[in-house]
Order: structure tokens, then C-alpha cells, then sequence
């Protein structure tokens, strides 16, 4: 069983790509990745430092919430470098996991240091497919129609998990333990009175850099629609990026064709958008390549102070 689940993910997103490329070919890709210039790498390094730090800021307020140290410099560093490896790894997590575990051992708490990364990378997709949800139902897009389904659901759900964990309930059953435990943190972490505001203004902001990256791989390979049709899609493109894929590739070009070709913008145009975001978003995210080989870099011990010979106290 978990030997299919290992591989379910790299096959799924095989297939989509052959998909892809069985109904549009190959132009598209070579398309994509050959209209990146200088000036989009530029400001994809740009707005990805943004990103970055908007990232590194909210798993800090949650991290502090849970009771871990955590430093903004160490946590930009440790950022970029699970970016990087989210983009080259399958299942997009692998990064994640390694700076969770890595904060974990640093502070001697590998179990807290994991679920502060949890419940810093869901707290993000919630407020993510907050704010999707509010502009889907602004501005128009292929699934316009059914965006108030889509809300309405989205709120009961919301009422839902509150209700929950408004519960009380005593005992050792192992369920109560883990509801306490992620009661508890949703408090501690994400929910408290001074840490809510900067999850979300960290979120947003990294989101719409996110569009904003989206939106320059467009212009890059030639799509010329307005910023207002561009902008729904570019948030359905990247809410579909958090599925499980193989080095980003897979959901993100099978979406962005489905998105682009809804719209009446071509699905050609819509995969190389996707190719020329995936490069952009590999350059935008390198300086965690260099961080992930300063690890690796043995560090100079500083020689021990020897008094010298002869020498006495006083």
C-alpha cells in the first residue's frame, strides 16, 4: 500500500504532462522556456526574495506561537532552501519536511518543530483559497458560476472546524490527545490575538506575489489580455500548484491549459505560461540551492586558547 501511495503522484503527474502534450504538443514547452529574458528572470528574483520573506515571516509568528526560537534571517535561509527542494523533489513537501525536522533537532523538539511547519503551510492555504474564493466571485472566470456554491461551502466548513474545536472532552483515548494537541496549536500558533493579522497579511502578500510572478511568465510568452481577466486565472493556476507534482511540473501546466482554454485564450498559450512560470519560479528560488550547498560546507573550528608555556594564574 504505501508503495502505491510513493508512486501514485510521480505517475498521476506523467500522465497529465503526456496529456498535455499529446493534445498540444511540444511547442508550447519549447515555446515557454525560450521567451524567458534577463528582465523576467530579474523580477522573478525580485518578487520571490518577497515571497520568501512573507513565508519566513508567518512560519516565525507560528513557530514562536508553539514555543520554538526561531529567528527571520535563519528562517528566510531555511525558507529558500525547502523552496528549492519543493521544486526539484517529487510530492512538492520534501523541502518542507527538511526544514521541519532541521528546526526540529535545532531545538530539540523535532515533533513541535514538524506541526509548526503543518500548521504554517495550512494556515497559508487557507488564507490562500480565502482570497481566491473572493476574487473568483469578483472577477469573471471560467468557474464563476458555481463560486457561490463554492463559498458557501468553504463557510460551513469554517463553522464546522470552529464547532469542533469549541468541544470539551476529558479522557486518554488517543483521538482526544491529537484533538487537544491541534486545539492547542490552532490557539497558540495561528489563532492568538497578535499572530492572526500577520498570517494573513504574510499570506496575502505572498500570494499575490505569486499571481504577480504568474502574470509576468503571461506577458513573457506573448498573452496580451487585460491584468483583470488574467488575474482569476493566475489564482486558479496557483492554488493548483500545491498538488503533489514532480519537481513543480504536472497540475501546474494541466490547470493552466484547462484555465486558459475556458477563458478563450488558447490552452497553447496557457501551457507555455506554465513552462515559462515553472523556469521563472526555479530562478526566483535559487539562492536556496546555495544555502542547501553551505550546509554541506564543512565549518572551520576556531583553535582552543592555550596559555603558554610557563605561565601562571595572577
Amino acid at each position: 500500500m504505501k508503495s502505491v501511495r510513493k508512486w501514485a503522484g510521480p505517475v498521476i503527474t506523467l500522465v497529465v504532462l503526456l496529456v498535455v502534450v499529446w493534445r498540444l504538443g511540444t511547442g508550447p514547452f519549447i515555446g515557454g522556456m525560450e521567451s524567458v529574458d534577463g528582465r523576467a528572470v530579474l523580477a522573478a528574483v525580485a518578487i520571490g526574495f518577497v515571497t520568501t520573506v512573507c513565508g519566513a515571516w508567518r512560519w516565525r509568528v507560528v513557530a514562536r506561537g508553539l514555543g520554538l526560537r526561531l529567528s527571520l534571517l535563519a528562517a528566510v535561509a531555511a525558507y529558500y532552501q525547502a523552496l528549492f527542494l519543493n521544486l526539484m523533489l517529487p510530492t512538492g513537501i520534501a523541502g518542507d519536511v527538511h526544514r521541519g525536522v532541521s528546526h526540529g533537532r535545532h531545538t530539540r523538539d523535532v515533533a513541535r518543530g514538524l506541526r509548526a511547519v503543518v500548521w504554517e503551510r495550512g494556515a497559508g492555504q487557507v488564507v490562500q483559497i480565502a482570497l481566491t474564493i473572493c476574487v473568483l466571485l469578483i472577477f469573471p472566470s471560467p468557474v464563476r458560476s458555481v463560486m457561490p456554491f463554492v463559498a458557501a461551502a468553504a463557510v460551513a466548513l469554517a463553522l464546522g472546524a470552529l464547532l469542533v474545536g469549541r468541544l470539551t472532552g476529558r479522557g486518554t483515548s488517543r483521538w482526544l490527545r491529537v484533538r487537544n494537541t491541534v486545539v492547542t496549536d490552532m490557539r497558540n500558533g495561528v489563532l492568538r490575538r497578535d499572530a492572526l493579522p500577520s498570517i494573513v497579511l504574510a499570506t496575502t502578500v505572498a500570494v499575490l506575489g505569486y499571481a504577480l510572478l504568474f502574470l509576468v511568465a503571461a506577458r513573457t510568452v506573448g498573452v496580451t489580455a487585460p491584468i483583470s481577466r488574467l488575474l482569476p486565472l493566475a489564482l486558479l493556476a496557483v492554488l493548483a500548484m500545491v498538488l503533489p507534482s514532480v519537481a513543480g511540473w504536472g497540475p501546474r501546466e494541466g490547470a493552466t491549459a484547462w484555465v486558459f482554454a475556458s477563458a478563450g485564450l488558447g490552452a497553447s498559450q496557457g501551457a507555455a505560461t506554465a513552462v515559462a512560470y515553472g523556469v521563472l519560479a526555479l530562478a526566483a528560488f535559487l539562492p536556496g540551492a546555495v544555502v542547501l550547498v553551505a550546509g554541506w560546507l564543512p565549518r572551520p573550528r576556531l583553535p582552543r586558547f592555550r596559555p603558554p608555556e610557563g605561565a601562571t594564574d595572577g
